[in-house]
């Protein structure tokens, strides 16, 4: 199984930190929590009459999940989270428990829990209240960016969890128990620079995307400095192009084919078929030479990837920030954008469900979904105790 994984977390106990044998390879993490008041929600009928608002709701998507039950929960930026259970809507913002209203993703653990990311913390729902987790009085990492693929929780051999959770200079790893950080290794000149000029070059090795592969590696996309591909013991740099600097890897995908996708701010869609590595918007002449210097989307690019999928005719779906969603059959590319009914050219997350239907979270636009055939815009009521931010 595979699966990327992309989040944070808030200020309210602490987590114990013991060094791992007293040197740089891992810290592990006692979690302590703080519980939050029970929860209900705030009940909205899908006929609301606030849904007919002239201020649309929730048009900022950047995650979604459809749990075990068939719950689909959808993560937005500022309005908290919202849960449809196929007849009404259940919301959670910080007046519940929720570490923040800026949600950047969603995990589902083996018991059942719901993972959440956010701009502020992360924290854990289980079907009743909120637990948040820290360490040492301080946020694990401050705004942890992940893509998750549709397998949104891993087993392994044991029997624990294994959720990871991207991060500053590496990820933490939660098998159920404990938190253990896993940091990228720093080469010798950046460890320099750190060195002269402390606070220098703190973002290069952020973690962005993380992918699970189906032998087991894991893989996390950087802000700078490409991906590393990590066996459970060592580390290999895969650079994705010369001139990576500056790009971050937003999303990392394998196909049914066991190819590797990665997307990146700039560069664009990169494959690797496991002998070589080629990037295939350069190949397909999709490229937007300009953005670095002009930081200006160009639609009928595919230069700003964000998300990747299959669907099941393994057709990959990508999603750019600027120029809307490339359908790639393993031949032909087709474009669709607001021309053809999509909701808005900025994707989010492509997300498939039990019945292969796929959903887009939009950046302007809220929710869309495809049938095989035609977009369709997928309404969230308003939620009339919102709070602020």
């Amino acid at each position: 199984m595979y699966t990327y994984i992309h989040s944070l977390l808030l200020l309210v106990l602490s987590i114990a930190i013991a060094a791992f044998n007293g040197d740089d390879k891992a810290q592990y993490l006692n979690a302590s929590v703080s519980k939050q008041k029970a929860l209900s929600g705030g009940q909205a009928n899908t006929n609301n009459p606030e849904a007919k608002s002239t201020t649309e709701p929730y048009n900022n998507i950047r995650c979604i999940l459809q749990d075990r039950t068939g719950n689909f929960w959808f993560a937005t930026d500022g309005e908290g989270v919202c849960r449809y259970d196929g007849t009404s809507f259940t919301y959670f913002t910080r007046k519940d428990g929720l570490s923040s209203n800026f949600v950047r993703s969603i995990q589902e653990d083996r018991r059942g829990n719901i993972w959440f990311g956010t701009r502020d913390g992360v924290c854990r729902y289980d079907g009743k209240s909120f637990t948040a987790f820290t360490v040492a009085n301080s946020f694990l990492n401050a705004e942890i960016l992940n893509n998750f693929s549709s397998d949104t929780f891993w087993k392994n051999s044991c029997g624990y969890e294994d959720l990871w959770f991207g991060a500053g200079d590496g990820a933490y790893h939660y098998d159920g128990k404990l938190f253990t950080f896993l940091p990228l290794p720093v080469d010798e000149a950046d460890a320099k620079l750190r060195r002269s000029q402390p606070g220098v070059n703190r973002t290069a090795y952020s973690v962005y995307s993380i992918l699970k592969d189906n032998t087991g590696n894991l893989w996390f996309g950087s802000e700078q400095k490409g991906v590393f591909r990590y066996d459970g013991t060592s580390f290999t740099n895969v650079h994705l192009s010369e001139k990576e600097v500056g790009f971050a890897v937003r999303c990392i995908f394998q196909d049914k084919n066991g190819n590797y996708w990665f997307g990146s701010n700039g560069l664009g869609l990169t494959k690797y078929d496991r002998k070589s590595i080629a990037n295939f918007t350069q190949e397909k002449g999709l490229s937007n030479p300009d953005f670095m210097k002009s930081l200006q989307g160009k639609l009928g690019t595919l230069a700003r990837v964000w998300t990747i999928t299959e669907d099941n005719n393994r057709d990959l779906w990508i999603g750019t920030i600027d120029a809307g969603i490339w359908r790639y059959d393993g031949k032909t590319l087709t474009n669709f954008t607001t021309s053809n009914g999509l909701s808005s050219n900025a994707i989010w997350t492509i997300y498939k469900d039990r019945t292969g239907k796929l959903w887009f979270g939009t950046d302007g636009g809220g929710i869309c979904t495809y049938d095989g055939k035609s977009f369709t815009k997928f309404m969230i009521p308003r939620n009339n105790n919102e709070d602020g931010c």
